[in-house]
């Protein structure tokens, strides 16, 4: 009976909500809510005043606790990609959790000497794309290629759920307690992610994987490297973390300059999250009917237009209309990487070309916050020309996008009907 039972469900396709590869997506949407993408980026602004009042820190060099993050990052990313090409995913991501949520944790305990503050982001960033998309996209994938995009969507609905509702509890503990709290609890919210993980997470077997020639397949991470569409990739990330990034790490900062309060900035990072999920989810829908490219210029413009408004953002309305603008142009990116790596590279060396990716991000996600905090302390407040910079950054990501050819080994009538109809997305 169990063995008729198994030969079902392997007969299963993924039109079936039964298909095991949707538990893995309920698993990893799990814990990419709770991982280094949904804390650290919509967290880190709520501590920048407190820390300053605590130690007397200036800004800048609290925001290079972020920069140290963002660039250790980098330098591990392609490492932990290699090892989830080889390993099971679980060997990875547990530990990762485990390290992650007790470094977090550590932060409670902060005294008035700062490096010991750099080393916490230190190894957070060390261990941070092991709990996050990057570590559970590569098991999804294994299991999805009709509903690839909406699959990944799914996934990375994840952060900006977390996004949602950390920011606004990690407030509350901090105006009703303190800062010290809030860093505890951020340590046991990371714990969370660890016991669907371990039940659920795994890759496709290989037996039915081998009946997949897409999986197989995919080009050298060497050949990836020389070819122009790897690096206008890189180059689009990094000028899109530059800006998403530098205006993240200070938000609330920013918001509660302008007059706004501590509670609305908080709601504004929670807004931003929301609308997150909304521009992952039309993204997703999107990228299985058209020309992926196409859809990530238009995202990345609403997310230009969205920091735009912040460069006067004196009233409550203005700030929330700005955060959603951005959230839901920013939600595509995390859908739109992955993706495209896989349709023009293959996913035979998938994760290694993603954890690349992420060394691109880190450059601009690092740099970012660095140079606001550092005018930020010349001037004395946030100068709306700054903040004009970090939405062309944007622009220009989006503008770069159409730089990208038509996906390989693609007939040319497919090709002309996807280019067409991405046409038709954006112009409308």
């Amino acid at each position: 009976m169990s063995q008729m039972a198994t030969q079902a469900t392997n007969q299963l396709t993924e039109n079936s909500i039964r298909y095991p590869g949707w538990g893995v997506c309920v698993a990893a949407f799990v814990g990419v809510m709770v991982s280094f993408a949904a804390i650290m980026p919509y967290t880190f602004s709520l501590f920048i005043e407190p820390l300053a009042k605590a130690f007397g820190w200036h800004r800048e060099a609290i925001s290079s606790a972020f920069g140290i993050a963002a660039i250790t990052v980098s330098v591990f990313s392609p490492g932990i990609g290699m090892l989830l090409d080889r390993f099971p995913p679980r060997r990875i991501i547990l530990p990762s959790i485990l390290i992650f949520a007790t470094a977090y944790a550590s932060l409670s305990l902060l005294t008035p000497n700062i490096s010991r503050f750099y080393l916490t982001y230190f190894v957070l960033g060390v261990v941070g794309n092991g709990t996050a998309q990057l570590a559970y996209t590569r098991a999804v994938l294994t299991w999805f290629q009709k509903h690839r995009g909406i699959a990944l969507a799914l996934v990375l609905t994840g952060s900006g759920t977390g996004s949602i509702v950390i920011p606004l509890l990690i407030q509350a503990l901090i105006q009703h307690y303190d800062w010290r709290r809030g860093y505890l609890a951020l340590g046991c919210i990371a714990l969370l992610g660890i016991p669907l993980t371990a039940l659920l997470v795994r890759n496709r077997p290989v037996r039915a994987a081998e009946t997949d020639h897409h999986f197989q397949s995919g080009v050298s991470i060497g050949s990836a490297l020389r070819s122009s569409i790897f690096w206008i990739f890189a180059v689009m990330i990094m000028l899109e973390a530059f800006g998403s990034n530098g205006v993240i790490s200070h938000l609330a900062a920013l918001l509660t300059e302008r007059g706004i309060s501590a509670q609305s900035a908080a709601f504004a990072l929670s807004t931003m999250g929301a609308t997150g999920i909304l521009g992952r989810l039309t993204t997703g829908l999107l990228l299985d009917r058209y020309f992926a490219p196409y859809i990530a210029a238009l995202m990345l413009g609403v997310a230009g237009l969205g920091i735009f408004m912040l460069t006067n953002s004196a009233t409550t309305l203005v700030a929330l209309t700005g955060t959603a603008l951005m959230g839901y142009g920013l939600g595509s990116e995390a859908d739109v990487v992955p993706y495209l790596i896989a349709r023009y590279f293959g996913r035979k060396h998938f994760a290694a070309l993603y954890g690349l990716t992420w060394t691109a991000y880190a450059v601009g996600g690092a740099t970012g916050p660095i140079v606001v905090g550092h005018f930020y302390d010349r001037a004395g407040h946030y100068q709306p020309g700054m903040i004009v910079v970090l939405a062309c950054t944007c622009v220009v990501g989006a503008a770069l996008s159409f730089l990208l050819p038509p996906y390989p080994l693609e007939s040319s009538a497919q090709m002309s009907n996807m280019t067409a109809s991405g046409r038709l997305v954006v112009e409308s």
